[in-house]
């Protein structure tokens, strides 16, 4: 009984495991096709550079020279029948060299010619080269998974970094090739990693950048045959040029940054030199080429960023800094036609980006998605309660339609960020700033009509929020407005406010799609708290102030009726000695 339990015990997580492993595939199953198809062209260019190599036995034909001594013997393994083009002949088991004796001009051409032979491809070093590969592929597909990026991954990311992968492969594959007519030719010099590396840093973050540079430091080590040296250069140039770029925000800062990154390239070329004792003779042309190389990153990532940028509508740090500009004309436009949304707007931008700041999310991001959530309500301004002053225009309307221009204002929200080319992760904020909550206002008032409506009928149409960034312009956008409801907002009521709202969100299930946790809901609530306190004239009183506060209070008003009480003993003293007056004056009479 006990090893059956056992056995189903383990059944039971082996199912779980499986079930898993199939829900994580079919959520990331488009990761798995590039990554596969990547594997599968990288494997083809392999092939050819395989086949094209020439090589006999593991070892390539320029290691061989006509009456060089050979330090190995060659046994041909096929037979190779004479043809038009080559009339040499080869029979299997035929010796071609042997050891301690010098190469002829026989066994040259039949060395020549096996190398030249399909039957004499290196097979083994293209297995060895793809299983390299696969592992490398695995790996970063699972990385790429299960790495916390903090924030929603587009399928065009991994793509574009999986063309530069390809390209790196290719060159350091085939133009290490031209080592041949120059000692002082490196690999090094051609190539690209810091450019591809500068780009995903400035479009995608430090994560995936850093994540990159490992991977295309890998591929560097496959295709150029296990050169370490190569390997630890690219390295070392790819991560230094994601930690330059990682917190630059202007586009011209690109040019420092490629002098600073010429600089590192050249010492650590020196340290390379010094640590594996190469020559020192063509060290300063190898220095010339990688400063170069550095020098040409920096432009080139200049002067590719702003197509790539439209091409992926990616939300770069530089992208962002332009569209945070408030004379930007769509913010000019909502100034002058929606001015209480403009200043609803600024507002939560303020309060979004510094919640984003104190959680480690992209305050940035935040920041533009705030300015830019509500750009729905621009045509339709005089229908939202910030813009009105005195009338309201839905007191003459059927709740049906009012909900029905409320909602609108999500969907044409989206329609114009589409056409001003906003970058996706903008969007997606637009989208998602009131989730797929209920209109709670007019959902009651059309209650009271007809009780068979269902919450569903009044709700916004979008998904809940998918980033921190996007739950945080939530929270921002919800309590910025309903504490302009707030009379006499102290903080202790704005404390307990925020924390109802919230609680509220959390328990109609608006933040489950994002990566926001207690500590950061928590963190949250006190930057909103910090923010509103000074909006409201308010300040934050803490124990020892509070019982100071208490003390300069109550001593005041102790003085108050000790000094009262002073005065009505006095007035009773001399009430008294009047009427001893009195009766003395009475006496005499």
């Amino acid at each position: 009984m006990k090893n059956n339990t056992k056995k189903n015990t383990n059944s039971g997580a082996f199912g779980l495991y499986f079930q898993s492993l199939g829900a994580y595939i079919s959520k990331y199953y488009l990761y798995l096709i590039l990554f596969f198809v990547g594997l599968l062209l990288v494997s083809a260019l392999n092939f050819v550079k395989i086949s094209t190599v020439q090589t006999i036995a593991d070892f390539s034909l320029s290691d061989y020279e006509i009456n060089q001594i050979s330090d190995r013997t060659i046994i041909a393994k096929k037979d190779l029948p004479p043809d038009e083009l080559d009339p040499v002949s080869i029979e299997k088991g035929e010796k071609i060299i042997k050891k301690g004796f010098p190469i002829t001009e026989e066994g040259y051409a039949k060395l020549k010619k096996m190398s030249a032979s399909p039957l004499y491809i290196d097979y083994r070093a293209f297995a060895n080269a793809e299983l390299f590969l696969l592992l490398l592929a695995i790996m970063w597909y699972l990385l790429y998974c299960f790495v916390p990026f903090n924030r929603k991954i587009y399928v065009r990311e991994p793509l574009l970094q999986m063309i530069f992968f390809v390209v790196m492969y290719v060159i350091v594959s085939f133009c290490g090739k031209l080592a041949v007519f120059s000692d002082s030719f490196s690999i090094c010099i051609i190539i690209p990693a810091s450019l591809f590396v500068m780009l995903v840093t400035i479009l995608y973050g430090n994560v995936a950048a850093v994540l990159l540079s490992f991977v295309l430091s890998l591929g560097v080590l496959i295709s150029s045959d296990c050169q370490v040296q190569t390997f630890v250069y690219t390295l070392a140039t790819s991560l230094t040029s994601a930690a330059i770029v990682r917190k630059i925000d202007r586009r011209l800062d690109l040019v420092f940054a490629s002098i600073t990154l010429s600089i590192f390239n050249c010492v650590y070329m020196v340290i390379i030199h010094v640590i594996f004792n190469e020559t020192f003779t063509e060290l300063p042309k190898l220095l010339g080429g990688v400063a170069a190389n550095g020098f040409l990153s920096g432009i080139l990532t200049l002067g590719l960023l702003t197509p790539l940028e439209i091409m992926l509508n990616t939300a770069s740090v530089f992208r962002l800094m332009e569209l945070s500009d408030l004379n930007h004309p769509l913010m000019r436009k909502m100034l002058v036609q929606a001015s209480g949304t403009y200043q609803h707007s600024l507002m939560v931008a303020q309060l979004s980006e510094n919640a984003c700041r104190e959680i480690k999310a992209n305050a940035l991001l935040a920041r533009v998605g705030a300015y830019y959530h509500d750009i729905g309500k621009i045509e339709q301004s005089e229908y939202f309660v910030e813009n009105q002053k005195g009338e309201n225009k839905h007191d003459d309307l059927n709740p049906s339609l009012s909900r029905s221009i409320i909602k609108s204002h999500v969907r044409k929200g989206v329609e114009k960020a589409h056409q001003l080319h906003l970058p996706q992760a903008v969007i997606d904020i637009i989208a998602e700033h009131h989730g797929n909550s209920v209109i709670a206002y007019f959902y009651n008032e059309a209650k009271e009509r007809d009780e068979s409506l269902s919450p569903e009928e009044f709700s916004y149409a979008g998904n809940p929020p998918t980033t921190r960034e996007s739950a945080v312009v939530m929270l921002a956008d919800t309590i910025e407005a309903a504490c302009r409801t707030l009379k006499s907002p102290s903080v202790p009521r704005l404390e307990a406010f925020i924390t109802q709202l919230i609680n509220g969100k959390i328990e109609h299930k608006q933040l489950d799609n994002c990566d926001l946790t207690f500590r950061d809901v928590s963190k949250i609530k006190e930057a909103f708290v910090q923010i509103l306190a000074g909006y409201y004239h308010s300040r934050i009183e803490y124990p020892d102030q509070a019982e100071e506060n208490k003390e300069k209070t109550e001593k005041p008003e102790k003085e108050k009726s000790e000094r009262a009480e002073a005065a009505e003993k006095a007035l009773r003293k001399a009430e008294k000695a009047e009427r001893a007056a009195k009766e003395d004056s009475t006496e005499k009479a």
